[in-house]
């Protein structure tokens, strides 16, 4: 066994999963923005949460606190340059959702934008903003979802067929899920009594 080594600490979560949040602004504009900070929070009622740097020019931000609503898109890696795109410019400065070639649709039970190119689309009403350090802390209640038919396996979503972009936040790299190692709640059988 190797030793372990102390490291200065820094927000780490591996892998983490790279989504796009998308919401209108005050004018019924879609915006978007990627996020790697993102995870399910609770079963019933099923909810997820994001979190969006305060500290950077993020409109989508200020467009989720004004509707307290939103859409979370799972890209799939054919996507990654799209994907990084959202991400790294700003929404105050252009329609990015444009420039990327997505299109929107409204969303069927929110009052947010569909990213017609996501495979998966979670729709979200706001039931928490928290502020944590330098990100401001959304959970989202899911209301929808909209899946492509060919992700679908016996009616349930298939991570392998959406192809979903897995994010490194400590070396800042995308890589693509691999295969499946076991069923889960099954191997840990074992030690059971």
């Amino acid at each position: 066994m190797s030793e372990k080594i102390n490291i200065k600490p820094r927000a780490i979560m591996q892998p983490a999963p790279a989504i796009i949040a998308s919401a209108y602004d005050e004018d019924e504009k879609a915006d978007a923005c990627t996020l790697a900070f993102a995870a399910m929070c609770s079963h019933n009622p099923p909810c997820i949460m994001i979190a969006i740097n305060t500290t950077a020019k993020r409109k989508t931000l200020k467009d989720i606190h004004q509707t307290m609503e939103f859409v979370v898109g799972i890209p799939s890696t054919t996507q990654v340059a799209q994907t990084d795109y959202l991400g790294i410019a700003s929404g105050y400065d252009e329609d990015k959702i444009e420039k990327v070639g997505f299109t929107t649709t409204k969303a069927r039970y929110v009052n947010a934008p569909v990213i017609d190119q996501m495979k998966v689309s979670v729709e979200c009403k706001v039931v928490n903003i928290t502020e944590v350090g330098s990100h401001t802390q959304i959970i989202g209640e899911i209301v929808n979802i909209q899946a492509d038919e060919d992700v679908l396996e016996d009616g349930k979503i298939s991570m392998k067929k959406v192809d979903p972009i897995v994010y490194d936040d400590v070396l800042y790299d995308y890589f693509k899920v691999g295969e499946k190692v076991d069923d889960a709640f099954k191997p840990g059988l074992y030690y059971k009594d």
